[in-house]
């Protein structure tokens, strides 16, 4: 038996928005993000003065299944969002997306990679975890509007320790996995 094509990863472009905003619903039905959010972020993401990185998993059959966002300022990157389609939820694909943010901070040269994280999405922190990121304190009630706190985890690589994508293979991730 074969294993299916693994989704292809690409840049998010304005025409992935309905897609991407269906699949936010379903995995985030409490705080979705608005067509306008994922606008202003694109907005940002091409040209000579970019400072947005987006990505989309597509499936083979043209199906989205799985999208991510990076904002950098100076030597700092934030990853916006991570999501990935219950359907290829422990596939790697969660790793394969953080890994092209990772890749996207190391060309915007930044050196500390910031993101939040439900304290309730356990895989989600493992997967940080494993790509070096460390908690550094909580967000209370961040997440709305339930009322959820997030963790606030940081992955730092200072001028001459490397690049941040090259964290995860520091750590001995397998993208793959």
């Amino acid at each position: 038996m074969t294993q299916p094509e693994p989704p292809r990863l690409r840049e998010m472009r304005w025409w992935d928005i309905d897609p991407v905003l269906a699949l936010e619903r379903d995995l985030f039905p409490e705080d979705a993000w608005s067509r306008g959010m994922f606008w202003s972020e694109l907005a940002h993401a091409r040209g000579a003065g970019a400072t947005r990185c987006y990505l989309v998993a597509e499936a083979a059959d043209g199906r989205i299944v799985g999208y991510a966002g990076l904002a950098a300022a100076g030597e700092l990157a934030d990853v916006q969002t991570i999501a990935v389609a219950r359907d290829h939820q422990g596939t790697g694909l969660g790793a394969r997306l953080l890994t092209e943010l990772l890749r996207a901070a190391t060309a915007f040269e930044c050196h500390e990679v910031m993101l939040e994280c439900r304290v309730d999405n356990l895989p989600a922190q493992k997967l940080y975890e494993r790509f070096g990121f460390v908690p550094i304190g909580f967000r209370r009630g961040y997440y709305q509007p339930g009322n959820v706190d997030a963790l606030v985890m940081r992955l730092t690589t200072g001028p001459g320790s490397g690049s941040a994508a090259g964290s995860a293979s520091v750590q001995g991730t397998d993208i793959n996995d």
